[in-house]
């Protein structure tokens, strides 16, 4: 069971954002990240790993591309790899959103 269906109010989830530097896909994915974060204001934590700055946190992870969202608080971790950008699709897909709402 995933730690976020445990939550309170005050509870925040962590995902990981893997991005490769500053390309376009990366810039997209963190512009993305803003909207998530902005619909979800405080339950959730996204932290964005640049995977040319810190390799070893994608060879840890099993990130073969970017950007990769990443839940690892539930085995196996659950992943978004691609576009972000459909932030509904994205909060349905971790379980932060029923479908439809």
């Amino acid at each position: 069971m995933s730690l976020k269906h445990l939550a309170g109010p005050q509870f925040s989830s962590l995902l990981r954002l893997y991005v490769a530097g500053d390309s376009p896909g990366a810039r997209r994915a963190r512009e993305s990240r803003l909207q998530i974060l902005e619909e979800l204001k405080g339950k959730i934590e996204i932290e964005i790993i640049d995977i040319l700055v810190r390799p070893e946190e994608a060879e840890k992870g099993d990130i073969l591309a970017t950007p990769t969202l990443s839940d690892e608080s539930v085995s196996p971790p659950r992943r978004l790899v691609g576009d972000i950008s459909n932030v509904a699709q994205v909060l349905e897909y971790f379980g932060f959103r029923k479908k439809g709402q």
